[in-house]
């Protein structure tokens, strides 16, 4: 077991990667809640409610679910879920345990933040982009048909509570967009993260959980690094965002249903890569980056989104600054830099430049 903390301006928590995580919930539900509530997916409860009941004490947990995808990701959602919260009785002294991937993070974590003013949550994430990022930091958001997580709040949760051994029924689809994310840390990182997650990347499999525990606290780790100096996204945190500019405006051109998010930090990650070299900032990593993005597995498709769609988007960032995109540009492995005033006939030219490559296994 692996135990990290985060810094928080309403109090420190603890994230816990490993096999046996849930179990730390036994302690914490018990504390003086006046009742607990789980939100998650159908499927997810089907596959994995009864043992997060076993091991985490939650007999009398009543659960709330919400549809999988981006679709749910909504304001319309947040007053469902907060309306039923009310209906079944929650008060201020409630619990509320956010057992899912990133959607049910995202938005329960949101109304969590604002049902009765705030009361607590605890994320136990169940998808590989969860337990290395979404569901670490306190970064709460539903989705605007302008972009993506336009609505939202910084609220930490009382812990993360990450078992690997929940990522053996993932579909490899969704593993390998989770991923993505994992790439992202290790270009961040440096080169012994990179050059590690070059070196395992075959071995790290759905149902490998002792494999893959060591990457998920690495991978982790940085962004609990980042947090940690930088809770609100004012300066450091920002680099977070590598590869997500592009990627959101993807996500958003496509109506959220055509790609998993890490599948577009995917796309993301290619096309500020070739942007980087275009402006002159990345020469010598160039190709290494890219050819850990094409080696974690096939990318659906950006043929036929125009690279016109992805511009109009991408003032609408959630980063951008009166319409100044805040770009985060790999210089090297393990050094990026914040950069305002790239045109933005070069972001497109650098997007049909992507679509023009050849696309490699």
């Amino acid at each position: 077991m692996q135990r990290f903390q985060v810094t928080a301006e309403t109090g420190n928590y603890p994230v816990l990667i490993g096999r046996g995580a849930w179990r730390e919930l036994r302690s914490t539900a018990a504390a003086g809640y006046s009742s607990v509530f789980v939100l998650t997916e159908r499927g997810i409860w089907r596959r994995w409610g009864a043992r997060l009941v076993r091991e985490g004490g939650l007999r009398r947990a009543q659960v709330l679910f919400v549809a999988s995808g981006e679709g749910s990701k909504s304001l319309a959602q947040v007053e469902r879920v907060a309306t039923s919260l009310a209906h079944r009785g929650a008060d201020r002294r409630s619990l509320l345990v956010l057992f899912g991937g990133g959607v049910v993070g995202d938005l329960g974590g949101l109304v969590a933040s604002t049902y009765m003013r705030g009361i607590d949550c605890i994320q136990v994430p169940t998808t590989l982009v969860g337990q290395v990022d979404s569901a670490i930091g306190g970064k709460n958001a539903v989705n605007l048909a302008a972009g993506k997580n336009l609505v939202g709040t910084f609220y930490p949760p009382r812990m993360v509570l990450a078992d690997p051994g929940v990522l053996g029924t993932l579909p490899s689809r969704t593993f390998r967009s989770g991923l993505y994310e994992v790439a992202k840390h290790a270009i961040l990182a440096g080169p012994p993260l990179f050059d590690r997650l070059e070196r395992d990347l075959d071995s790290l499999q759905p149902r490998k959980a002792a494999a893959l525990e060591g990457m998920l606290g690495r991978a982790a780790g940085v962004k609990i690094g980042v947090v940690n100096r930088d809770e609100r996204e004012t300066a450091l945190r920002q680099v977070l965002n590598l590869g997500h500019t592009f990627g959101h405006a993807l996500e958003a051109a496509t109506g959220y249903r055509r790609f998993l998010h890490g599948e577009c930090v995917g796309w993301g990650l290619l096309a500020i890569t070739v942007l980087a070299e275009r402006l002159g900032y990345l020469k010598a990593d160039a190709q290494r980056i890219r050819g850990l993005v094409w080696r974690i597995g096939p990318l659906p498709t950006i043929q036929g989104v125009a690279a016109r769609r992805i511009v109009d988007l991408l003032p609408h960032d959630k980063k951008a600054v009166g319409g100044e995109i805040h770009w985060v540009i790999p210089e090297c492995i393990g050094k990026v830099r914040i950069v305002t005033g790239v045109p933005l006939s070069a972001a497109a030219s650098a997007w049909r430049a992507l679509q023009e490559m050849p696309r490699r296994p």
